[in-house]
């Protein structure tokens, strides 16, 4: 049955196209949502303005499409997973789960039937392609490692080393850290704070004897023996 969208059916067209869809879809689907009315003569005439526009929207949305290839291709997505000896992982990457990958690393929300429908059940790194029905075709790299060694691939990825998902290898050693240079400086200058306390110490007792000195009246040893003699006489006359 030939219908005019009335609004953007994925993989069948923009609103306003005049598209032939299967007889089932049309009746049970798109004309009782209102996606779609029958294309009669009169419906023709009357979705005339709406289909001047579909070309307008048609080159709006392919535009968009192909700068969402430009955004994606080339992705990579890491995904850890438990795997035999021979790299078979146990269960597989699903579509939903690159999907939804995706999403989080790059904020583009695919539908995941977009995505090239093929099992991902080895350990390694995998092209997988998106169909978005656009002049560009992006290709996302899902890498897949062993879970126990997600961590190490992770971090050697960050270091720059360059890593074979199914030979990740040891992880990198972790280097004994050196002390830090502001918590050398901060002993420095507690020692140094402790030696001039000391000093201003020693200064300010040396200040406090040189005080007592000054106060205490000096005695003269002629005086003391002259003041002696008198005392001693004066006792004998008595």
């Amino acid at each position: 049955m030939k219908v005019i969208l009335l609004s953007d059916i994925y993989k069948h067209g923009v609103a306003g196209e005049v598209v032939t869809v299967a007889d089932g879809f049309a009746r049970n689907y798109l004309i009782p949502r209102g996606m779609a009315v029958k294309a009669t003569p009169g419906e023709l005439r009357k979705a005339e303005n709406l289909r001047q526009q579909a070309a307008v929207r048609r080159a709006q949305y392919e535009n968009k499409l192909n700068e969402l290839a430009r955004v994606i291709d080339g992705v990579e997505l890491v995904f850890g997973r438990r795997a035999n000896a021979n790299g078979t992982i146990f269960g597989s990457v699903t579509t939903q789960q690159i999907a939804d990958a995706l999403n989080e690393k790059t904020g583009v929300d695919i539908n995941r039937r977009r995505i090239s429908q093929q099992p991902l059940r080895e350990v390694g790194t995998h092209d997988v392609m998106v169909r978005l029905g656009t002049e560009e075709s992006p290709v996302l790299k899902i890498t897949i490692v062993r879970e126990e060694e997600l961590a190490t691939f992770l971090a050697k990825r960050e270091a720059g080393i360059d890593v074979d998902p199914t030979d990740v290898g040891d992880p990198i050693p972790v280097a004994e850290a050196e002390p830090a240079e502001d918590s050398v400086d901060a002993e420095a200058a507690a020692e140094t704070d402790a030696v001039d306390a000391a000093v201003d110490a020693d200064s300010e007792a040396e200040a406090v004897a040189e005080s007592i000195a000054e106060d205490t009246p000096e005695v003269d040893a002629d005086d003391a023996v002259d003041e002696a003699d008198d005392s001693t006489e004066a006792v004998e006359e008595a």
